[in-house]
């Protein structure tokens, strides 16, 4: 089966061709930096790393960009109730972002630009769309002209007539004065006064929100890229305008696949920060909530589907993903510590039993990411592990040892694939990472897969680990590293 997703832009299941042979350029749209994460944050974000993770298993070379949106209202208005300057809110978000990400163990992008740091970029993009005559300024203000967009509503499927009529029902005409038509979205808004701005063509102000991520995505990854990211709160209006001022501005399509998570949901109402019912990412491990089982919670339900958050299904995540953590400490214990003579040499990843649990992972994740498939292996490579440990336990003799530590390792390799990892405490100090010393073990651990000795692999993964790495194993036998 090849690797499908379901593309909003086409409605539709489609089989995943790269632009560029093995080659997979990625855009997600980044948080907004005025608060801390919630939950929504985390569902979108750990189903993208997901993704991230299980394409460079694959062996496909994965670029992933994700922005910050450092500068809006939200931003301006928080900075003027704690009385700090925008810089200082947003560093300071940002910051306990990376702190939540890290924590839940979702691999840093390759790049993460922010709005503030791309504003010649962006104004050279409004000028190119205002020489190419799809952008007015009136006062200050530049305008996206909408009508001028002949495919504009193909992502979201919305008739433009329809639209137009609608937004003029609900806003007043000297709301209004300063569009041609009142579907058309700011690139540029004239600064107010006594509030944060920047120099332009068009005078003091600052970036619409949806100019941002175009720039970043032309200035990151190019013109066309593969994959496009986001929630499916962000379908109409964001990703609609940046198709139109893309295609626009480039002539090109911006992305082949637009890939949106569902919402999460808390008594039938979206969570989110306007609504109030949001809990953070924070909140929840200081409740006691292990990483871990927020991310089986999560992958628990395909990325498309709504999530709903209760304490009952939390605590039947955490029940699951206990199953599987017991299984991956004591693998990890008992074999690596007691049993490396006698099962050093003897795996063979060809066994049929082997491979048929790799195909099946395989299978399902080439589904659309249907991550709770996925889990599903993980259970059932996980039974003998119980088995194994339950018989130690009561002293019993154990045979086949060899098939029990084969079943370890894939569990290992494709619980990693989903980024769940064997839960200990970490340190929390943070260590200078030595480059050339990381390349060098996993170097070196790549020459012992190779020459079939697994245990110094582990060992070598487990040193990584302890060092704030992970490595993500790919198909072929290469791995790549990233720093938590």
């Amino acid at each position: 089966m090849s690797l499908k997703f379901t593309n909003t832009l086409s409605k539709k299941k489609e089989d995943f061709i790269t632009i560029n042979p093995n080659q997979v350029k990625i855009y997600c749209c980044g948080v907004t930096v005025y608060d801390l994460c919630h939950l929504g944050h985390a569902r979108s974000y750990l189903n993208w790393d997901v993704l991230r993770r299980f394409l460079i298993w694959k062996g496909f070379e994965v670029k992933f960009v994700q922005n910050f949106t450092d500068i809006d209202d939200k931003i301006i208005n928080r900075a003027k109730e704690e009385g700090c300057s925008t810089d200082e809110l947003s560093e300071r978000n940002i910051d306990e972002f990376h702190k939540d990400m890290d924590t839940l163990s979702i691999l840093r992008p390759n790049s993460m630009p922010r709005a503030t740091k791309c504003l010649h970029q962006i104004i050279n993009f409004i000028q190119e769309l205002e020489q190419k005559k799809v952008a007015y300024s009136r006062n200050g203000d530049v305008y996206f002209s909408v009508n001028k967009h002949k495919n504009y509503g193909k992502l979201s499927g919305r008739e433009i007539e329809n639209q137009i009529d609608n937004a003029a029902g609900r806003l007043k005409i000297n709301q209004e004065k300063s569009k041609n038509n009142s579907l058309d979205f700011a690139l540029w808004k004239k600064s107010k006064s006594n509030e944060v701005s920047y120099s332009s063509p068009w005078g003091n102000g600052r970036p619409g929100w949806h100019i941002e991520c175009s720039a970043m995505v032309k200035q990151e990854l190019g013109e066309s890229i593969d994959i496009h990211l986001g929630g499916s709160d962000l379908i109409f209006p964001h990703h609609e305008n940046e198709i139109a001022q893309s295609e626009a501005c480039n002539g090109k399509e911006l992305a082949k696949y637009w890939l949106h998570n569902g919402m999460v949901n808390v008594g039938g109402e979206k969570m989110s920060k306007s609504l109030g019912n949001f809990t953070t990412i924070r909140s929840l491990l200081e409740q006691g909530i292990s990483p871990m089982t927020l991310r089986f919670f999560v992958l628990q339900t395909n990325y498309r589907k709504p999530l709903d958050f209760t304490e009952e299904a939390l605590k039947a995540a955490s029940k699951g993903w206990r199953k599987i953590n017991v299984c991956l400490s004591f693998g990890r214990k008992y074999f690596t510590e007691e049993l490396e003579e006698t099962i050093k040499n003897k795996l063979d990843r060809n066994d049929q039993n082997f491979s048929k649990a790799t195909n099946l992972f395989e299978k399902f994740m080439d589904d659309d990411l249907n991550t709770s498939g996925a889990l599903s292996v993980l259970f059932e490579l996980s039974n003998p592990i119980r088995k194994l440990k339950k018989s130690i336990e009561n002293n019993e003799q154990v045979n086949n040892l060899e098939n029990y530590y084969q079943k370890w390792e894939l569990l290992t390799e494709l619980s990693s694939v989903l980024g769940l990892q064997e839960e200990l405490i970490k340190n929390t100090n943070k260590i200078e990472i030595d480059k050339d010393q990381v390349n060098f073990l996993i170097e070196e651990r790549s020459k012992a897969k190779a020459e079939k000795d697994f245990i110094k692999s582990d060992k070598i993964r487990n040193k990584l680990k302890d060092m704030g790495i992970t490595v993500v194993d790919k198909k072929d036998g290469l791995s790549e590293w990233f720093l938590n």
